[in-house]
């Protein structure tokens, strides 16, 4: 008789996976508390703990169903509900519907993003992100109320600004654009010692100011994304902002089990 597996799941990356959710719900509870400083440092440091779970679990052969499916979840809640949360108690209560439409875009972009980035594992090209990753939006979003609460900036005095960068964080992560993932960096390779010193540079300067410094690196990031696609294609088409380029695997699958698969007049001769 074979010995039954054992039951479980791995503790260290879903440990980090859950340090990164109560980043999350950290930064929903300071929103509406109006510190609103803290709700935007703890999405960030949500990125920290995102970055970290996977690399993890991949040094430490601990992949799993359940630690991607436990991951995904955690994002949904610390890089599309919070972020939208934080924007609109900061800056978004006196629109009105338009306050709270602006950060519904942004709840719907990040869950459509993390549904197609699910169904594209293994056949995308590992090279890019299609459309804007949740994390970097969410950079950019919570960055920008990071922001404006360093240099004592009213929110709400500038309402139609954080529903236009929320409204279009949530459209670039649905869009087509593509963004560098930046995978194909060799993390084991030796480097110039000049380059140590560039990294130690970097984050000098991100000490300085780190609102306005990560807030204008991650958007740039998300500008890169319809600058780089401009530039290289002759005509900008539809196919090339929005839309699936390719056929969805569902689709394509029940296609194929349809061609299989005769019909019953096809059968019966």
């Amino acid at each position: 008789m074979s010995e039954q597996k054992r039951k479980g799941i791995y503790l260290l990356p879903n440990l980090l996976t859950t340090a990164g959710l109560f980043s999350g719900f950290f930064a929903v509870v300071s929103s509406m508390n109006g510190r609103f400083e803290a709700a935007a440092v703890a999405i960030f440091v949500a990125m920290i703990f995102d970055g970290l779970d996977g690399r993890v679990a991949r040094m430490t052969n601990t992949q799993s169903d359940f630690g991607a499916e436990y991951d995904s979840m955690a994002d949904m809640v610390s890089f599309g509900m919070a972020p939208a949360l934080v924007a609109y108690n900061w800056g978004l209560t006196e629109l009105g519907k338009l306050g709270w439409l602006a950060a519904f875009v942004y709840v719907a972009g990040a869950a459509l993003r993390l549904a197609r980035f699910n169904t594209q594992v293994g056949i995308a090209d590992k090279r890019f992100f299609q459309g804007l990753a949740s994390p970097a939006a969410a950079a950019v979003v919570s960055g920008l109320v990071w922001v404006g609460v360093e240099y004592d900036v009213n929110g709400t005095d500038y309402g139609i600004v954080v529903a236009i960068v929320t409204g279009l964080a949530g459209l670039f992560m649905v869009s087509n654009f593509k963004y560098n993932s930046f995978k194909e960096v060799n993390w084991h390779g030796k480097v110039p010692f000049v380059a140590l010193l560039l990294v130690l540079l970097i984050f000098i300067v991100v000490a300085t100011e780190p609102a306005l410094v990560l807030f204008i690196v991650f958007a740039l990031y998300a500008l890169a994304g319809p600058i780089n696609t401009f530039r290289t294609v002759d005509k900008v088409t539809l196919d090339d902002v929005v839309g699936d380029h390719e056929e969805d695997a569902d689709f394509k699958s029940a296609k194929r089990n349809d061609v299989e698969q005769p019909s019953d007049e096809q059968k019966n001769g």
